[in-house]
């Protein structure tokens, strides 16, 4: 199928052509049209599947045939809300990127910056707004925003904003919004919180899912270091410098571990940042850009900061330390291996994580490299020589209670080594 084949304005068509894509991925494919006849949607697919493009280029098109070659609408017609200030910037560039040879204006509202700037767009009129949650019901409080006309609104990142307490914020963003409103629901996962979201929000909806969550892209090449937990740091900065890695992203469970692992390739001459909720939006933003850029080779980031970093030809993944969710090592390493590009995917595992790597390898089916052979290893016996411990939260055929997983997270805080 071609992007033609979709029947979408020339508008569009151009600006996709623009951007080098000639065939849309398959959740693109499948959702596009569903978009395109007003049918509400639940989507289910990970991150690097192309998934806001999957929603914003419809949106795009009826939006384009209501304004016209010079019209302006008067209301807001779309919403799109997201967890985070990086995932809002992302689809907002998205917006642009496909609507670029249209007249619709669209604005990204977040919250750690000043309202001015973003009130001053909102009373000059905008067709499409993208926001998080906490500045969205902020600015609709004090009179800025209505949303009585809306048409269509779209719920991106959904289980991650259940990760991060914003549900009940959706649910009376939601109550905002008119009853005839069409309803796009994006999520990588779908726990039965998010799926009773759906039911209780969505009206008949189609269904979309592409690339299971167990699934890792298959150009990614996997690689395991079994180390121990104090050589972590040395490890990564060998790796680095001796397989001369460049473009890296590293995750790591904390902010303050990430700070620390930064502090520590500093020291030993590497340009390394770190990103996490703790940094301002403009230091953030500081960083990605440096980081798009090549003047930084290395950044460190926590699973929720990282949701909003796109970066098509990024080559190498680093799990610094194991997520103590399965599902969190298929969205970490999808990071790389995007747009049709290999990859490599390196983690880390010390004792105490072993539970943690017994539970990604039941998940994801796949029999990953163990590379032995470096400076740091296990002083006590091979991996597979001993007996491995499941993880305290980990999923054995049920959905994870929540107050057990920040309890897991809670345990591994005062666990931490640096």
């Amino acid at each position: 199928m071609k992007f033609e084949d979709l029947h979408l304005s020339n508008n569009i068509q151009h600006a996709v052509a623009d951007l080098g894509y000639t065939e849309p991925t398959p959740i693109q494919q499948q959702a596009i049209p569903i978009v395109l006849e007003g049918r509400d949607l639940i989507g289910c697919a990970q991150t690097g599947t192309g998934k806001t493009a999957a929603f914003a280029i419809p949106i795009i098109h009826h939006l384009h045939r209501l304004v016209g070659s010079g019209g302006k609408l008067k209301h807001i017609r779309t919403l799109v809300v997201t967890p985070t200030r990086e995932l809002a910037v992302q689809i907002g560039q998205n917006f642009d990127d496909y609507g670029k040879y249209t007249n619709l204006r669209h604005l990204t509202i977040f919250g750690g910056v000043s309202q001015i700037p973003q009130v001053e767009r909102l009373r000059s009129g905008i067709d499409i707004l993208v926001a998080t949650p906490g500045r969205l019901l902020d600015l609709h409080k004090q009179g800025f925003i209505n949303l009585d006309h809306l048409h269509t609104l779209v719920l991106d990142e959904a289980d991650q904003m259940l990760d991060m307490g914003f549900i009940n914020d959706v649910k009376k963003i939601v109550k905002l919004t008119p009853n005839n409103r069409q309803t796009l629901l994006f999520s990588a996962t779908m726990p039965i919180a998010i799926r009773e979201l759906a039911e209780m929000f969505l009206r008949d909806p189609a269904t979309v899912s592409v690339t299971p969550v167990s699934s890792t892209a298959e150009k990614v090449d996997q690689k395991v270091y079994f180390v121990e937990k104090a050589e972590k740091r040395n490890l990564l900065y060998h790796l680095i410098r001796n397989e001369n890695l460049k473009d890296v992203l590293v995750f790591s469970r904390t902010k303050h571990g990430a700070d620390n692992v930064v502090k520590a390739l500093r020291k030993k001459g590497v340009a390394a940042e770190a990103i996490h909720g703790d940094k301002s939006q403009n230091a953030r933003q500081r960083v990605l850009d440096a980081f798009k850029n090549k003047e930084v080779g290395v950044l460190v980031a926590t699973d929720i900061a990282a949701r909003g970093i796109d970066i098509d030809h990024l080559p190498y993944v680093i799990n610094f330390d194991l997520p103590n969710i399965p599902e969190t090592y298929v969205h970490r390493i999808g990071r790389t291996g995007r747009a049709g590009n290999a990859g490599e995917a390196i983690s880390f595992c010390s004792k105490d994580e072993h539970g943690y790597w017994k539970d990604i390898i039941k998940l994801i089916k796949v029999d990953v490299k163990t590379i032995s052979d470096h400076p740091y290893p296990w002083h006590a016996g091979a991996p597979e020589e001993m007996e491995a411990k499941p993880a305290a939260n980990s999923n054995r055929g049920g959905e994870r209670n929540k107050n057990s997983r920040k309890s897991a997270g809670s345990k591994q805080n005062k666990k931490r080594w640096y």
